[in-house]
């Protein structure tokens, strides 16, 4: 097996020394040996071990706890546990194909409540309270809503906020969308363009951030980033099967 100091192996792989340090730091690959000097000493697995690394860390996914799996999987295999990092991945994959379908579900309801399905019925002039306790969700998360532009409701001359059915029929598609994890921006941003021209591409509109937006979040292409996603664990998985091949299995749990 080849051995290599902390500039060659940086060297290969195209990264910073202080990159390799780190991630002997954060437990992404193994404790290098050291010589008599102090230098550490690096191998073939480490190499390999890094270029995983940065293929699970590629893709950017933060929903529903996804990059810590993607972090759990790497210290699994910097432990020479790759049956078990093969099994993390398999289900982390599927996990991102869960995601892709409810985000995918999002937009077929979306679609729906704009044709005029599933319309509410006998809800005019609820509460906010009461629009909460409808739409089980908390008064909170209404009025974060309101506060980022998503929704403009009307007040009575007392006012107090009164929730019509079109109101309703919004929220519903804002919280089926929040459900799915997209973010505020993509789905204000979708509200925006619908109501300028209501035959726009849900679909593309959601998941295209405009050019001049100062801040892009993965979630803002939420689609997009999903796929990128699924490619991404395809490779882990191929990456993690070759090491398994090349290097010896760690027995100890």
């Amino acid at each position: 097996m080849n051995i290599y100091k902390t500039s060659e192996i940086a060297h290969h792989i195209g990264i910073h020394p202080n990159t390799v340090r780190l991630y002997e730091e954060l437990g992404l690959i193994p404790k290098a040996e050291r010589k008599e000097n102090g230098y550490r000493v690096f191998t073939d697995f480490h190499m390999e071990q890094i270029r995983f690394a940065r293929i699970a860390l590629k893709v950017e996914v933060l929903q529903n706890g996804l990059r810590k799996q993607a972090i759990a999987i790497i210290k699994t295999s910097a432990l020479g546990h790759f049956s078990k990092a093969i099994c993390l991945t398999s289900h982390y994959l599927q996990q991102i194909k869960n995601e892709q379908r409810n985000a995918e579900e999002a937009i077929v309801i979306t679609e729906k409540l704009l044709s005029g399905d599933n319309q509410v019925n006998d809800t005019s002039f609820l509460t906010r309270k009461e629009t909460a306790d409808y739409l089980q969700t908390s008064i909170d998360t209404l009025r974060n809503w309101e506060m980022n532009g998503l929704l403009t409701v009307k007040r009575r001359q007392n006012g107090y906020r009164v929730y019509t059915d079109e109101d309703i029929q919004q929220l519903k598609i804002i919280r089926s969308l929040r459900c799915a994890n997209y973010s505020l921006s993509a789905i204000l941003r979708m509200l925006n363009t619908l109501s300028k021209n209501p035959e726009a591409d849900i679909r593309q509109v959601i998941d295209t951030p405009k050019e001049n937006d100062d801040i892009i979040s993965v979630c803002d292409n939420l689609l997009t980033s999903l796929h990128y996603a699924e490619q991404n664990a395809k490779l882990m998985l191929v990456h993690l099967k070759k090491m398994k091949e090349q290097f010896q299995e760690n027995p100890t749990p």
